[in-house]
C-alpha cells in the first residue's frame, strides 16, 4: 500500500464544532481518499452568516492523500469533535492520519488562541449589566462594583461600609473639603449605635465632640428635663454633637484608607442609562474634563439639594420653615450635656453644643422666605422678636452673636420616602428622604438604611444582574420602615405641635404635650425612646401620640365638663389625627405596621 499526502494551502478558519470528513474516491491506477473540513458558524458574528449547527463543506480538500487498498466496510472513530471515516482493513494506516491531522489541526487552534491574547477585547456579561470599562474620552480601564455619588454623611459612611466588605467604591464628591453647614450636627444615641455597627465610632474622635444625654424643654417661663433611656446599654452609647464638616471629614478619611475605595471630587451631570437600567454616570471633574464612569450600581447620596433624584422618583418635597443659624461662644446651657428646646412663638428655637465652647443657636421661622440678612431686617426680627424669648441664662450670648453678623439660613425640607426601583441605582440619604430637622434624626436615618443595605448585600459576591438585584433590593424599602417611619413621623408631628397657633385646640395639644413629657417616668422616657431611635417602634409612637391627645381632653373635662371644653376635646382629636395621620399615609401605613404581609422582604439573594 502506497500513501500520498497532499496539504492544499488553502486557510480555513476554525470554529468551535469542527468535522473532518474522509471520503474515499474509486480511480485508476489507485483510489483516492479526500478529507474534507466541515464546520458551523454562530449567528452572533453577522446576520448574513449561516445560522447554528449548518454546516457547509469547503470546495476543495485540505488534505488529500492516496490509497492503492480497495474500500469494503467504513467505520466511524471519533477524535475531539473531529469524525473520520475510513477503511476497515486500513484501521492502523488511518489511526495514524487521524491523530496526525488532529495535532495540525490543534496547533492551528493553539496559535489562534495566543494571537488573541494580544488583543483587547471589550468583556461584556449576558445581561449586558456591566461593562468593564471606565471611558475617558474614549479609553477604558478596570471597573468598579459601586460607584457613590455624594460623600457627605451617607456616601462616606455608605463607601468605608461597602469597601470594608471587599467591593470596589469609586466617590464623586462635589467639593472634598470641609463642608460648613449648620445641620447635620447631632447625632442620636440610636444614631451612634448605628455608627458603632459600621465601626466608624471613632469618627467623632478628635473632633472635639460633646456628649448630649437628652433634651430639655422650655415653655412661658417653666422647664423640664428629658433624659435618654441609656440604664439598659453597657457601653457609652449617649448622643455626640459636633462640627458637621469636622465629621464628615473623619469619615471621608476613614474611608480614603481603604485600598479598594478611591474618592475623587467631581460634579456628576447625569446618570448614563441603557434600555431603562442605570450603567454609570457622567461627571465633570475639578479641571473641567468630563467622564464617564460605570459600575453595577449606583448609589446616589447627593443630599438635600440632589440634582440626580428626579432620575429616580418623582419627589414631593416640602419647606415648612427655615433654620437660621447662629453660633454663641462661651456660654453655659442650663442643663449641661443637654439639647434645648424653647417652645417659642410661633416656632421652636434649639441650643446644643458642638464644641467644649461654642453652642449652636436654630431659631425657626415659618414659610419660605426669611428677613433680609444683608439689609438687616434679620438681625432686627432677631434681636427684637426672638430674644426675649429665651431663657435670660443665653440670651446675651444670643444677642453678641447676632452682633457679630455670622448668620445663616438653610431651608428645611421634608420628602417621603417613594419605593421607585430602578435597575442599577440607588437613592440613600437626604436624596431619598428627608423630615423636618427639629428632632435631629435624619443622620439616624441615613446609617440605619447604610446598616439595612450592609446586610442585604453582603451574601451577594457579583452585582451585575440588574433586574434580580432591583427585584431583590425592594424588600430594602419595607425593611428600613421601623427606624425611617418611626423618626419621620414624630419629627413631623412634633414640629406642628410644638408651633404656636391661634386654635384653640392647637393651643390645648401644645400644652398637653409639655405637661405630658413633664409627667416623669415612661410619659417622657417613651416617646424620648422613640424621638432617640432607641425603641424604632411605629405602633408605640401612635399610642403616646393619641395618649397626649386623651391627657389633653382630660385636663378640659375635669373636675367638671363643659360645653366649651367637650368641644374644643373634640377639635383636639381631631387636630391631632388631622396631623399624624398624613404622615403615616405618606410613610405607607403597610409598610409601617405590617411589613410582614409584603412579599418582599422574604425575597432570598439571588443565585451569583
Amino acid at each position: 500500500m502506497s500513501l500520498e499526502l497532499t496539504r492544499v494551502p488553502r486557510q480555513l478558519p476554525l470554529h468551535h464544532n469542527h468535522t473532518l470528513k474522509v471520503s474515499l474516491h474509486k480511480g485508476k491506477p489507485s483510489p483516492k481518499i479526500s478529507i474534507y473540513l466541515a464546520f458551523s458558524v454562530s449567528s452572533s458574528r453577522s446576520s448574513k452568516l449561516q445560522t447554528p449547527h449548518r454546516r457547509r463543506e469547503p470546495k476543495e480538500p485540505i488534505f488529500v492523500f492516496s490509497s492503492s487498498s480497495s474500500v469494503h466496510q467504513c467505520h466511524n472513530y471519533h477524535i475531539k469533535k473531529m469524525t473520520v471515516v475510513i477503511d476497515k482493513h486500513n484501521v492502523l494506516v488511518g489511526t495514524f492520519f487521524a491523530f496526525l491531522i488532529l495535532y495540525i489541526l490543534r496547533q492551528n487552534i493553539w496559535k489562534r488562541e495566543k494571537n488573541s491574547k494580544r488583543i483587547t477585547l471589550k468583556i461584556q456579561n449576558d445581561s449586558a449589566v456591566s461593562v468593564l470599562r471606565h471611558e475617558n474620552g474614549g479609553g477604558f480601564s478596570s471597573a468598579d462594583d459601586v460607584i457613590v455619588v455624594g460623600a457627605g454623611v451617607a456616601g462616606a459612611a455608605l463607601a468605608y461600609t461597602l469597601g470594608k466588605d471587599g467591593r470596589r467604591v469609586h466617590v464623586i464628591e462635589r467639593d472634598l473639603k470641609e463642608p460648613d453647614r449648620i445641620v447635620g450636627e447631632l447625632l442620636q444615641p440610636g444614631g451612634y449605635i448605628k455608627l458603632i455597627e459600621l465601626g466608624l465610632q471613632d469618627c467623632v474622635e478628635e473632633i472635639d465632640a460633646q456628649r448630649v444625654l437628652g433634651y430639655a424643654l422650655f415653655k412661658d417661663g417653666k422647664n423640664t428635663k428629658l433624659s435618654y433611656p441609656l440604664e439598659k446599654f453597657h457601653t457609652d452609647v449617649s448622643g455626640r454633637s459636633f462640627h458637621n464638616g469636622r465629621f464628615i471629614q473623619r469619615m471621608r478619611e476613614k474611608a480614603a484608607t481603604l485600598p479598594n475605595v478611591r474618592l475623587e471630587q467631581g460634579t456628576v451631570t447625569s446618570l448614563l442609562e441603557e434600555d431603562g437600567t442605570v450603567k454609570g454616570v457622567q461627571y465633570k471633574t475639578k479641571d473641567g474634563q468630563e467622564l464617564k464612569a460605570y459600575a453595577p450600581l449606583t448609589i446616589v447620596c447627593d443630599g438635600c439639594f440632589s440634582n440626580l433624584r428626579r432620575s429616580l422618583c418623582n419627589p414631593k418635597v416640602d419647606v415648612p420653615s427655615c433654620f437660621v443659624g447662629l453660633i454663641l461662644e462661651n456660654c453655659q446651657l442650663p442643663f449641661e450635656n443637654h439639647g434645648h428646646v424653647i417652645l417659642a412663638d410661633p416656632s421652636p428655637i434649639l441650643f446644643y453644643p458642638i464644641s467644649s465652647t461654642e453652642v449652636r443657636c436654630l431659631v425657626d421661622v415659618p414659610g419660605q422666605k426669611v428677613p433680609s440678612i444683608a439689609n438687616g431686617e434679620m438681625a432686627n426680627y432677631l434681636k427684637n422678636m426672638v430674644a426675649p424669648q429665651i431663657p435670660s441664662e443665653l440670651r446675651n450670648a444670643f444677642i453678641s452673636a447676632i452682633d457679630k453678623g455670622n448668620i445663616r439660613t438653610m431651608p428645611n425640607r421634608s420628602m417621603p420616602a417613594e419605593a421607585h426601583p430602578t435597575p442599577g441605582a440607588l437613592l440613600m440619604g437626604d436624596a431619598f428622604n428627608m423630615r423636618h430637622p427639629l428632632t435631629g434624626g435624619g443622620m439616624t436615618v441615613a446609617l440605619s438604611d447604610i446598616v439595612v443595605l450592609r446586610d442585604l448585600l453582603k451574601p451577594l459576591r457579583d452585582l451585575n444582574d440588574a433586574a434580580s438585584l432591583t427585584k431583590y433590593l425592594e424588600s430594602f424599602y419595607t425593611l428600613r420602615k421601623p427606624v425611617a417611619s418611626t423618626i419621620n413621623t414624630l419629627a413631623g408631628a412634633l414640629y406642628k405641635v410644638f408651633s404656636a397657633s391661634s386654635d384653640d385646640a392647637r393651643k390645648e395639644m401644645r400644652e398637653a404635650c409639655f405637661d405630658y413629657l413633664s409627667l416623669g417616668g415612661n410619659f417622657s422616657a417613651g416617646p424620648v425612646a422613640l424621638l432617640s431611635g432607641l425603641n424604632p417602634r411605629p405602633l408605640s409612637l401612635v399610642l403616646h401620640f393619641f395618649a397626649v391627645a386623651v391627657y389633653g381632653v382630660g385636663r378640659l373635662l375635669l373636675p367638671f365638663p363643659s360645653p366649651k371644653g367637650m368641644w374644643i376635646g373634640v377639635r383636639l382629636i381631631s387636630s391631632a389625627s388631622g396631623i399624624i395621620f398624613p404622615i403615616i399615609k405618606a410613610e405607607g401605613v403597610r409598610q409601617m405596621f405590617f411589613p410582614a404581609t409584603i412579599p418582599a422582604v422574604y425575597r432570598a439573594p439571588p443565585v451569583d
